[in-house]
């Protein structure tokens, strides 16, 4: 962060120092100021951000972020939907304390994790198939050096599809110049254990690579309901860096995780039974409740080659090849009977083999099974030519999507005989082919160029201008007998934006901008499903893509002691899609429902004091009107929707927090409050707001043993402990009975919640060595 300075005699000399180190955010190529001043002339004055809550930005654009030195003093399982909790516009619902489950979810600004973009490293983490990222495969906290939030767009050059709801970028730390390790060793509630440890090689002899790898193992018992969880994970980063800021990196991670899928309750459950609505602890004959049949196992690896070399000096290329693989298993129970089964819209004439059939029927496990590969590269090229800064660059994506809804055996306690759902041991036909209600493979192939130009028309003023066409082909096929053999679905898109940047004096900046985004229906919209041999849900290949334009008009102030930042933001949106699961013969269903147009604005804020060397006082706020633009058709009818609030808005959110360290004793206190969140279209359904408050405290050591880093810290999570529900997992249109425009009665369905997370604490010893 640049030093804010004053000066003793000459205030000239003091502006055109702050100048040139570089408090002002247009381009300093085409302006930048030589100066020099006597050091005896100079004395730093304020207090530097010391947690990184509000660090300084120039990007004509709302941008918040964390650091490392937030990072380290919160709980080391929490993942980084969680980590950015307190930052404007971000709503976490979380029904796990540790971070562990994959029962959570991100909304910002009221747009769902299926339309926030996510880089590790400048590589993708959505998922291909359906644009949700799973915090819980992420990175390391202690690896991560800055997680960084941009509330209403993406980049020009980032390789993401539907990026309405923002960035969320995870930059990894550099391996250390010198040869050092690090060792967490954690307990907690609900008997929490985890180790992590962490080896940085120091730079290589005379080659200039430096390294490090890291190895993290972690347990705990659900905090509610029978269960516990597992995670292993590996990161590592290779770096080489030479003259003039060239360098490369290799940053790989790697996660193998067995979590509980905690059962999100209707409202009437969550009334009659509360915290009580869990999976059963005992295995009886024909159940299907069974903790067992719940665990979600997945294997992920990610790799990100980054690279940033100097050309001459106007041009600079920056290239990121990446590759993904994943397979896991989000399981159910469910009942199979060994007649009278279909196999897509063929009727099985011969019974199915069940081991552990009692009269015709048998418990199985029901597995839903991605195996997934993805592989691209996004490079760009940047020209400095006079008061132009032009980047140039293409973006190439390939990926494969296997899914399967299959069946597994499960013997008389109730284990499955292979919680992975893999083909090989699935239950097949009597002729040997494999029963499954999907079965399908895609190939997404995303082919992007882009054009931006940055001017800078004055010591002050930068106007950006870009375009982004994107075009996005999927083709696949469906392995089920019926009418569909192969899918196929062709996008383009043309995204114009455009950004302006003044700097009002050396502390002040405004900015104002506009983006459009886009979005292609996700890849099981274009498959036939099936129930009882008769097509249920038909696929097709005419949904039109949502597409948006957004604007912001924003206000920052960089002060010694006092930084802030306020966002004005406007949505108009065409075709929103939200993401839903529905229960369809049993099994779990993706689906999406076209909202059709919504509007939204609001404000984000946040301010960051610091009146004292080592404290920071945070607080975040934003205010949020979303309304759906038109009435929802339902089967032949209309529901009255126009005008509703959209689902997942909360209203109002408000955040605060305060971190104190003095080098011996730190301590952090963080509490967020939620608004009222409706969770159907005719808002005859919602949860009310709620508040949670996490706490830390702890103690630096290495000056009372060795010298080197010796940390003991507490946290407590969540410590006031309110039993609520804390967001909307699947929508409905309706909740109740409702008259259409047309004088139907349109049926209600209930929507599904997660449950909010108990309270828990953990303790952690860290030590360098």
């Amino acid at each position: 962060m640049p030093a804010v300075i004053s000066c003793d005699k000459m205030m000239v000399r003091c502006s055109a120092l702050a100048l040139a180190a570089g408090l002002l955010a247009v381009p300093a190529a085409a302006w930048a100021q030589q100066v020099t001043a006597d050091p005896a002339d100079i004395r730093v004055i304020g207090h530097r951000d010391p947690e990184g809550l509000l660090p300084d930005q120039t990007d004509p654009k709302a941008v918040s972020a964390i650091s490392a030195d937030f990072i380290v003093k919160q709980a080391p399982t929490l993942n980084a939907f969680q980590l950015v909790n307190l930052l404007p516009g971000a709503n976490v619902a979380s029904s796990d304390p540790y971070g562990l489950s994959t029962s959570s979810s991100l909304t910002l600004r009221g747009l769902g994790q299926d339309q926030i973009g996510v880089l590790l490293e400048g590589s993708p983490q959505n998922d291909i198939g359906y644009y949700y990222a799973y915090p819980s495969q992420f990175a390391d906290a202690e690896n991560v050096k800055q997680i960084a939030l941009a509330q209403g767009s993406v980049d020009i050059d980032s390789p993401t599809v539907g990026g309405a709801g923002g960035l969320l970028s995870l930059t990894l730390d550099d391996p250390k110049a010198t040869r050092q390790g690090l060792v967490d060793l954690s307990l907690g509630s609900y008997d929490l254990r985890r180790v992590f440890v962490r080896v940085d090689t120091g730079t290589i002899g005379n080659t200039g690579l430096k390294a490090f790898v890291s190895y993290s193992n972690t347990r705990a018992d659900n905090w509610r309901g029978a269960g516990y969880d597992t995670r292993q994970h590996v990161d590592a980063k290779l770096l080489r860096e030479w003259g003039n800021g060239n360098r490369a990196s290799l940053a790989l991670s790697y996660n193998d995780g067995n979590t509980s899928a905690y059962p999100s309750p209707t409202l009437a459950d969550w009334q009659a039974q509360g915290r009580g609505f869990n999976h059963d602890a005992r295995y009886t004959a024909g159940n299907t409740n069974y903790w067992r049949l719940y665990r979600a196992p997945f294997r992920n690896l990610y790799a990100s080659a980054p690279v940033h070399v100097t050309l001459n000096d106007r041009l600079t290329l920056d290239s990121t090849t990446y590759l993904q693989f994943g397979y896991g298993n989000s399981p159910y129970g469910t009942e199979l009977a060994t007649t009278g089964n279909f196999l897509g819209s063929e009727e099985l004439a011969q019974p199915i083999a069940l081991p552990g059939a009692v009269d015709g029927v048998a418990t199985v496990l029901g597995n839903y099974t991605g195996d997934q590969m993805r592989t691209g590269n996004v490079s760009k090229l940047t020209l400095q030519a006079g008061i132009h800064r032009i980047t140039a660059g293409l973006w190439f994506d390939y990926g494969t999507d296997r899914v399967a809804q299959t069946y597994t055996a499960v013997d008389a306690d109730g284990d499955p005989t292979d919680r992975w759902g893999y083909r090989s041991k699935a239950i097949r036909t009597a002729d040997g082919r494999l029963l499954a209600y999907e079965n399908q493979r895609t190939v997404t192939v995303t082919k992007a160029f882009f054009l931006a130009d940055s001017i800078a028309l004055g010591p002050r003023l930068t106007v950006d201008a870009g375009f982004k066409g994107v075009n996005l082909l999927r083709n696949g096929r469906n392995y089920l007998p019926g009418p569909q053999t192969r899918v196929r679905k062709d996008s383009f898109a043309a995204l114009p934006r455009a950004a302006i940047h003044y700097a009002l004096d050396d502390r002040q900046q405004i900015f104002a901008n506009v983006t459009t985004n886009f979005r292609t229906p996700n890849e099981f919209t274009l498959y036939d499903s099936y129930a009882g041999g008769v097509v249920s849900t038909r696929g097709t290949d005419a949904l039109k893509n949502e597409y948006s334009v957004s604007q912001e008009l924003g206000y920052r102030y960089i002060g010694p002691s006092l930084s802030l930042s306020a966002t004005g933001f406007h949505y108009k949106f065409r075709n929103r899609q939200l993401a839903t699961v529905v229960d369809v013969g049993g099994a779990q269903v993706n689906s999406t429902l076209n909202a059709g147009g919504q509007t939204s604005w609001g404000v984000d804020a946040e301010i960051d004091y610091r009146p004292a060397k080592g404290v920071s006082v945070y607080v975040s706020g934003e205010y949020l009107r979303a309304r759906i633009d038109d009435d929802l058709p339902v089967g032949g009818d209309y529901l009255p929707t126009r005008g509703k609030r959209a689902v997942s808005s909360p209203t109002v959110q408000i955040g605060g927090g305060g971190t104190y360290d003095d080098g011996r004793l730190f301590g952090s206190i963080a509490g967020k409050y939620v608004g009222r969140q409706y969770a159907t279209f005719m808002n005859d359904e919602s949860i009310k707001g709620y508040a949670t408050l996490d706490l830390s405290v702890g103690l630096h050591l290495a000056d009372w043993i060795d010298g080197k880093r010796t940390d003991l810290r507490i946290n407590a999570i969540n410590v006031t402990d309110p039993h609520v529900l804390a967001g909307v997992q699947s929508v409905s249109t309706n909740a109740r009975d409702v008259v259409g425009r047309g004088g139907t009665v349109i049926s209600g369905s209930a929507p599904a919640y997660y449950i909010g997370s108990g309270a828990a604490v953990i303790a952690t010893v860290s030590r360098g060595f």
